[in-house]
């Protein structure tokens, strides 16, 4: 595949990139050019994995410890990312927690959890970037295949917030059109990470619900990423990368 030389030289945020689609994210971000910063919580290790494989790819690199459940550190993040590598080209909103259950059963305490990370820190991030960002930036959230179909109970509080983001994104496409940066959702469908792998107890449901009967890969979805963080003329738009679940 030719490369989008419209990365070489830019500078990219992947928030929660130390695993799976984000980490996925990031390695193509860096293998169209661009240097990278990541977020992690928790995989200090992973991330500092990912940050050698970008190196070696000839691009810099920079790990961040950032909890995107507390509001200073989810705008904060984008700040220090944009110090590290000198500016800030594209944002990918990747972070993001899964909490699924009994409409009944879900105490406010996850609730507020879910709307600080999914939601509130997605906000606060591309606040924080759109005042960093020179014109002609990039914004791509990642969303999920349940804001366009929901196939079965249990999903009500996640599904809720990732619907947020597609009004999130298409109010920033407006907000932001006239400096020439863009906003995109991308909405992947069962993806085979180690949060929701192809092989655990509920991937042959999952996998039956998809068009072409499997499970994506975190670098399918990657690649759509890394398209609309070079594309101009696409914002305030919606790509499903979901192998049919949609369909």
């Amino acid at each position: 595949m030719t490369q989008n030389t419209t990365l070489h030289g830019k500078a990219a945020l992947v928030t929660g990139g130390s695993r799976g689609i984000g980490a996925a994210t990031a390695l193509r971000l860096a293998r169209e050019g661009a240097d990278v910063a990541l977020t992690y919580v928790q995989g200090k290790q992973a991330a500092e994995d990912v940050v050698r494989a970008v190196e070696a790819l000839g691009r810099r690199a920079v790990a961040l410890r950032a909890d995107a459940a507390d509001a200073d550190e989810a705008a904060g993040a984008v700040g220090r990312a944009a110090d590290a590598l000198g500016g800030l080209d594209v944002l990918v909103n990747n972070v993001g927690v899964g909490v699924l259950g009994p409409l009944e059963s879900l105490p406010v305490t996850e609730v507020d959890r879910v709307l600080a990370v999914n939601v509130r820190g997605v906000f606060l991030a591309s606040q924080a970037a759109a005042a960093r960002m020179s014109d002609g930036g990039r914004i791509v959230t990642i969303g999920t295949c349940m804001v366009r179909r929901v196939p079965g109970p249990g999903g009500t509080l996640y599904a809720m917030s990732k619907a947020a983001l597609v009004g999130l994104t298409k109010a920033l496409a407006r907000e932001l059109g006239p400096r020439g940066i863009t906003a995109n959702i991308v909405h992947p469908g069962p993806i085979d990470t180690d949060m929701n792998p192809a092989d655990g107890p509920y991937a042959d449901g999952q996998a039956a619900m998809t068009a072409l009967g499997r499970f994506g890969r975190a670098e399918e979805v990657a690649v759509t990423v890394a398209h609309l963080a070079g594309a101009a003329y696409v914002t305030g738009a919606e790509f499903t990368v979901d192998g049919g679940h949609s369909a």
